[in-house]
């Protein structure tokens, strides 16, 4: 077998691959001799077929699937022989050709970049650290009270904490939102889920009061059209209702699964997902240290642009789904848009696997098995859960990935620069509040 490898750019190549068309037709002559042991044509009784016959009837056929199974066996070779490393899946740009006694054929490609050794000792990498104290256990005791208040209709006029139910209009200029009638919303007055000016507007109003005032839109609201402008948004009020807090009796605990044990069981188990919630966010704020400052410290290299662009096309298609399951049906998102994210997740995850390839990590089988057991102590049943991912080839996958990167970004902050970041609960479950 023969190679000829060509570089059309830093990290594409093209690739010629000569083998000997013997190869080839030997095998094609194997298959069409099974066939006219096997096939069944009309007129003729089995097994006795004339190889003619065959040859005419499926010999293009056979051609064409020992030509295809030659290539991929022999590029396998090929790329072994060369010592290179496909990015992804090879285009093949042609079935192949027979010259002078040889199976030609060309293959082009992306390969992985020559990082080199990575040596992480440089990198200044911050740990969070935090544990969860006992006001954070009041804190959310008292945010599943909010999430299961109950609402009465009042007559008097809103203030904080009140739900009111209204109806909108912007206008800014020329421009009017909706165009026509008027858009429904609801909020909670202090809850800050809608704009601080908005909200301010709707306190002190009785149901059927109008009001209107100025609105100053961020440059990123989602209606393009007043998006950075301000506005003249008119409110009337439709309903003000009052919430009430239920008391944390045997009843409430119960909702949550709770049935015995009372309030010392109850905190015990808010603790323990708060806890987990806690793990999961301290390790997402050191990964995304890590793995930025890893690619800022590898700037310099061109990462596969293949690679690239399907990971944009995934986080498309992804932003898609998630508009589609708030009800936003219309929503398309560019893949170019997302082109930088893209490449910044790409360039992360190829340096994550020379990182461990060149260290010979290899995943933690214990750790794996403490992570879906976490993942499945979330669900009512657990057992089920664990025996779902254990017979699903495709989500162990998912969660060992999970977990040896994980165990990756561990393995940088162990070696790197560290400084541990002490911070509280709520400074690391809400960094912006």
């Amino acid at each position: 077998m023969h190679v000829s490898v060509e570089s059309i750019s830093t990290l594409q190549r093209k690739v010629t691959v000569s083998v000997p068309a013997e190869r080839l037709e030997s095998q094609v002559r194997d298959r069409l001799r099974e066939l006219t042991r096997s096939v069944r044509l009309k007129g003729f009784r089995p097994g006795k077929v004339p190889p003619k016959v065959i040859d005419q009837r499926y010999g293009a056929q056979v051609r064409n699937e020992v030509a295809t199974a030659v290539i991929r066996e022999s590029f396998g070779e090929a790329v072994k022989q060369e010592n290179l490393r496909p990015a992804v899946a090879p285009s093949i740009e042609a079935a192949g050709t027979i010259e002078e006694g040889q199976f030609r054929y060309v293959v082009t490609f992306e390969v992985m970049p020559d990082i080199g050794k990575i040596d992480v000792s440089g990198l200044k990498v911050k740990k969070p650290t935090a544990v969860v104290e006992d006001a954070d256990i009041d804190t959310m005791i008292q945010t599943l009270r909010e999430q299961r208040r109950t609402w009465t209709t009042v007559e008097r006029a809103s203030q904080i904490g009140d739900m009111v139910l209204f109806e909108s209009v912007a206008v800014s200029g020329e421009i009017r939102i909706p165009a026509e009638g008027a858009e429904r919303s609801g909020t909670v007055l202090g809850s800050n889920a809608i704009f601080a000016d908005i909200e301010n507007g709707l306190i002190g109003l009785v149901a059927g009061a109008e009001h209107t005032f100025t609105v100053n839109f961020p440059s990123d609201y989602r209606v393009v059209s007043i998006a950075g402008r301000p506005a003249d948004v008119s409110v009337k009020v439709v309903r003000v209702s009052e919430g009430a807090l239920p008391d944390v009796d045997d009843a409430f605990m119960a909702s949550f699964g709770i049935a015995e044990g009372g309030m010392d069981v109850f905190r015990t188990e808010v603790r323990a997902n708060l806890e987990r919630e806690l793990r999961g966010a301290l390790m997402a704020r050191l990964k995304a240290d890590v793995a930025g400052m890893l690619v800022q410290a590898h700037s310099h290299l061109e990462f596969p642009q293949q690679m690239i662009e399907a990971e944009a096309k995934g986080l498309a298609t992804q932003s898609e789904q998630q508009a589609k399951s708030q009800g936003r049906k219309d929503v398309k998102v560019d893949p170019q848009a997302l082109l930088p994210i893209a490449k910044n997740r790409v360039a992360a995850a190829v340096l994550l696997g020379e990182l461990a390839r060149q260290n010979e990590i290899r995943i933690d089988r214990s750790r794996a098995n403490e992570m879906l057991v976490s993942i499945a102590s979330t669900y009512e049943n657990p057992t089920e859960v664990i025996e779902l991912y254990r017979n699903d080839p495709q989500m162990m996958q998912s969660l060992e990935s999970r977990v040896i990167e994980d165990q990756l970004i561990d393995w940088i902050a162990d070696h790197a620069d560290l400084t541990v970041q002490a911070l509280s609960f709520a400074e690391v479950m809400r960094p912006n509040a």
